[in-house]
């Protein structure tokens, strides 16, 4: 079968394998559809923490059932399923917790171990969320769509409340609607005008935001008739926009990181104190949160179709990737297999 290798640093490679078998207790899939995400970029440019190489990428997946256990998960061949990419224990205080997605001994598809860039995978059947009214698109963004939602639930958003959304890239924007959802007056910040578009285009929005144009903190204030945000989910993975979030929070609001900088991060004591901020992590989704998605993409609550903005095959990635990923105006590419 058909498979593409992160060999290194910038190079990909297409190779042909032997296919795996279904292993004991697990399903057989075919990968349908691959949404490259900022890790896969991360991991091409060699900036992404807890990787090793040579590395299949591919985490953001919609897949087809081939062969199903026969172990009472009622999945069948022929069914469409999103991917939960999280492979946890089950045993350690955070799995029993009901906190599997920071389990101990995670193990994340296409990160620690070998992802979906290949044609056949076999996987749990714990791990794959059925939907057969959906495509394979849609399937491929459940994932996506699972971090910006986690994120919301971290932040505990109430309705009313004025939150700040930073960065405007596929995790930023997974959060948006999410946060609409709860009722929140929903403010986007980037340094990328085409992204801002974008989100605009969306709708729902109470402003949008570009800290190389507007001034801060006041152009929040103006936007929160006169209050900084009650909640930040910063979304960028980049350290300036992370440090400078602490001092744009309203006092005792909350900060939430989605985005992860492979580094340390720093924070002046006394104002976090004087403000009284909580300041949250938030990693991976919960199974729950992909049945929800997934129920909200059915009912035509959510709307995946705008996001994918390219498209490859598999064998196209070794030559395109590169150039696909950093076009301007990229929002999602989707990989056909």
């Amino acid at each position: 079968m058909k498979q593409v290798r992160l060999e290194k640093p910038g190079t990909f490679a297409a190779r042909e394998i032997p296919e795996p078998k279904r292993k004991d207790g697990e399903v057989l899939v075919r990968v349908r559809r691959i949404g490259i995400c900022g890790r896969d970029i991360h991991a091409y440019h060699g900036r992404q923490p807890f990787f090793s190489y040579p590395r299949v990428l591919g985490h953001e997946l919609g897949v087809e059932v081939l062969e199903a256990s026969g172990g009472g998960d009622d999945l069948r061949p022929g069914d469409r399923c999103s991917v939960e990419p999280y492979l946890n224990c089950g045993t350690c205080p955070p799995c029993r917790a009901g906190k599997s997605n920071c389990c101990e001994a995670l193990e994340v598809l296409g990160v620690h171990i070998d992802g979906g860039m290949q044609e056949l995978l076999s996987l749990p059947p714990a791990k794959l969320h059925r939907a057969n009214g959906l495509s394979f698109d849609q399937l491929a963004l459940v994932e996506t769509l699972g971090i910006g939602a986690h994120g919301v639930e971290r932040a505990a958003v109430k309705a009313g409340e004025f939150v700040l959304v930073v960065g405007a890239g596929p995790i930023g924007l997974s959060a948006i609607p999410f946060a609409l959802a709860r009722g929140a007056r929903v403010v986007v910040m980037d340094v990328d005008e085409q992204r801002l578009d974008f989100c605009r285009r969306q709708g729902g929005l109470a402003g949008t935001l570009n800290p190389h144009t507007d001034t801060l903190p006041d152009a929040l204030r103006e936007l929160g008739g006169g209050d900084l945000p009650a909640v930040i989910l910063d979304a960028t993975g980049n350290p300036a926009s992370m440090q400078g979030a602490f001092g744009l929070v309203g006092h005792g609001g909350r900060l939430v990181f989605i985005g992860l900088y492979p580094g340390d991060i720093t924070f002046n004591d006394p104002d976090f104190h004087r403000r009284e901020l909580t300041l949250l992590a938030s990693r991976n989704a919960l199974p729950a949160t992909f049945r929800g998605i997934i129920d909200l993409i059915s009912s035509g609550k959510v709307d995946t179709r705008p996001w994918i903005t390219e498209r490859l095959e598999l064998v196209e990635v070794p030559d395109r990737f590169e150039a696909v990923t950093g076009s301007p105006g990229q929002v999602k590419t989707v990989i056909r297999v």
